[in-house]
């Protein structure tokens, strides 16, 4: 409670309060309950009667001395009703009205911008001006007043060094016993800016920097315990994602972690509380749906390892760093956070100790490593934690309910099989998970009708056609090393695969048809072009695998490899761009169309 003013009249000073009161009211509660055909009835309610608030203090300031003690109050005053003036504007779509008032309000108040009564209304309407130069569509002036609120903030904190404290705008009106706390809404108030700040960051492109302020606002709402669980759960999780796939492995873990202590405590407390059936129904189906996406990002962060763990072994094993020697960040696996914060021209030492210390994590987090794999022994736990994961989600994402995510559950299934074969030197295990992925694949495939489904489904016979691919390349090399030479049946098997990659390419081809004919147009969507482009590519290679003994069936493959590149050279002879997408197959390509006619007059002679 502030005492009373000396240059207002007191019954004045209870007029205001009283209609700041009657404001609070109309804003957080009536303005709730507006009809849908006057959505902004208790908006324009208080617009009025903070006009008439302004004239009040107004009309009290112009008598103030310069060196009056109660002008920083006043101005505060003034302040709070710009601001709440610029809010509502916003509010009731009157953007430029509400944008003058909050450019009011921080004029109003710049004497005393770091002074306890103004802080908290200076940093909400640099907040605010913030949000609404970004709903502008211009990050870069966003940026601009969201760290000048952050600057502030640092200014006060340091300019007060745990003297007063920030005054909450009913302390500021009130004249009961009644108190607010000013400092709770001071730091609420920047952890909104952190917020902002974050979001900004990451329209402007600076990933890192987003990730950073990112984290510091979810520690701030653990530290005031202000936040909804279910949300700061989600919001970690999904930051454990930037950190994974920046080799930020330790700091996505322990995000995950986070995510996971927070959804459980959530659930223990949900477990406790006596509520309807139908209450609790609704708040355990938003914690299930919830719960289903944190694992589906720890089985992205085992996956996110793997495919790292594959990359490093690469370039070590092609020693391609200067004077063959590999870098120790690749050497050793260590993260790569700090290089990534350097080349960001962020110092290093703020991507250290990216915790939350108030949470202990410790068992959570060492049920899967950190660490690169570098054998078969090493990647197989990451593998079975991100399936344990995956088969968690699939309990909530089924295909009866949610057929678009459970097929991208099976997809990633899969590509962890992909990724742990890597490590797999036995070439039978090797075929048996790819087995196991095609199988996965079909599966969901045969459950999804290409109608309702088609861009799934051309994933999915894309993918079926790469895994016969990679299982037919297998079972070739096998062949050929063995030194009893290829059987009938194994002959019989390579042949299979094979067709079964030339079928589901060709389905993929078909489902490009222009509609009603079996051909397709001259133009292709932009983000097909490049798949639609590999898919005549591996036809053509393809084509040219089948073991047959039959010269007809032999000139027959040929054609339809010569076929399919020929189909590549030409699209993109006509097409610039497509040839840009292609630059690596189209020699290839060109090549093939060279040999191949030759090859087939030869065949076509003998």
């Amino acid at each position: 409670m502030e005492s009373p003013l000396k240059n207002i009249p007191m019954d004045v000073q209870l007029e205001l309060q009283d209609k700041f009161e009657k404001v609070s009211k109309l804003l957080n509660e009536e303005s709730k309950l507006d009809p849908p055909n006057n959505p902004y009835r208790s908006k324009y309610k208080a617009q009025t009667i903070l006009n008439e608030m302004k004239t009040l203090i107004t009309y009290h300031m112009d008598d103030l001395a310069s060196d009056d003690a109660e002008r920083p109050r006043i101005h505060a005053m003034l302040g709070s009703v710009l601001l709440n003036l610029g809010v509502t504007s916003l509010d009731v779509e009157e953007l430029s009205t509400g944008e003058e008032q909050l450019n009011n309000c921080i004029d109003t108040m710049e004497e005393f911008r770091l002074h306890p009564l103004c802080i908290i209304f200076v940093l909400n309407a640099l907040n605010q001006l913030g949000i609404l130069w970004s709903e502008r569509d211009d990050p870069k002036r966003s940026l601009e007043l969201l760290g000048l609120a952050e600057q502030t903030y640092k200014d006060f904190k340091a300019d007060q060094q745990g003297a007063s404290k920030a005054v909450s705008p009913y302390d500021l009106f009130s004249t009961s016993d009644k108190k607010d706390d000013g400092e709770e809404n001071l730091e609420k108030t920047h952890t909104l800016t952190l917020y902002y700040l974050a979001q900004v960051y990451g329209t402007l492109g600076h990933t890192l920097k987003s990730a950073l302020y990112c984290h510091n606002t979810l520690r701030r709402q653990l530290e005031s315990k202000e936040f909804d669980p279910i949300d700061w759960a989600l919001n970690s999780a999904t930051l454990s994602q930037f950190f994974a796939t920046h080799n930020g492995f330790k700091e996505a873990r322990h995000h995950l972690a986070a995510a996971q202590l927070i959804l459980d405590r959530h659930k223990e407390t949900l477990d406790q509380q006596e509520e309807s059936t139908e209450e609790k129904d609704a708040k355990l189906e938003r914690l299930n749906h919830r719960s289903a996406d944190v694992s589906r990002c720890w089985a992205k962060y085992g996956l996110n390892l793997l495919q790292m763990s594959q990359s490093r072994l690469v370039r070590l094993s092609n020693e391609d760093a200067p004077d063959g020697r590999i870098p120790p960040c690749v050497e050793d696996g260590s993260l790569t956070l700090r290089n990534l914060a350097v080349s960001s021209l962020i110092s290093p030492d703020e991507v250290e100790n990216l915790t939350f210390p108030s949470l202990e994590l410790d068992v959570l987090e060492t049920c899967v490593t950190d660490k690169p794999a570098n054998v078969f022994e090493e990647a197989r736990p990451i593998f079975l934690n991100a399936k344990d994961w995956l088969d968690k989600a699939k309990q909530y994402y089924t295909m009866e309910n949610h057929a678009s995510d459970a097929v991208e559950i099976m997809q990633d299934t899969s590509r962890l099989y992909q990724s742990l074969i890597f490590f797999e030197d036995d070439e039978d295990r090797q075929s048996k998970m790819h087995k196991r992925r095609i199988d996965i694949l079909e599966e969901a495939l045969g459950q999804l009708n290409p109608q309702f489904y088609l861009p799934i489904c051309r994933q999915l016979w894309f993918e079926l056609a790469e895994t016969y691919t990679e299982m037919f390349e297998i079972k070739r090399q096998k062949m050929r090393s063995s030194d009893e030479g290829p059987t009938p049946h194994s002959l019989h098997k390579i042949n299979q695969l094979v067709a079964k990659g030339v079928q589901h390419l060709n389905n993929f081809i078909q489902s490009l048809y222009a509609k009603g004919t079996k051909s397709l147009p001259e133009v292709i969507q932009e983000e097909l072009v490049r798949p639609l482009l590999l898919a005549f590519f591996y036809l053509g290679k393809l084509y040219r695998e089948f073991i047959v003994p039959d010269r007809e069936v032999q000139l027959r493959n040929l054609n339809n490899s010569i076929d399919a590149y020929k189909f590549i050279v030409t699209y993109c002879d006509k097409h610039e761009s497509a040839k840009n997408l292609m630059s690596a197959e189209l020699g290839i390509c060109r090549e093939m169309l060279e040999l191949l006619p030759l090859k087939l007059r030869r065949l076509s002679e003998a």
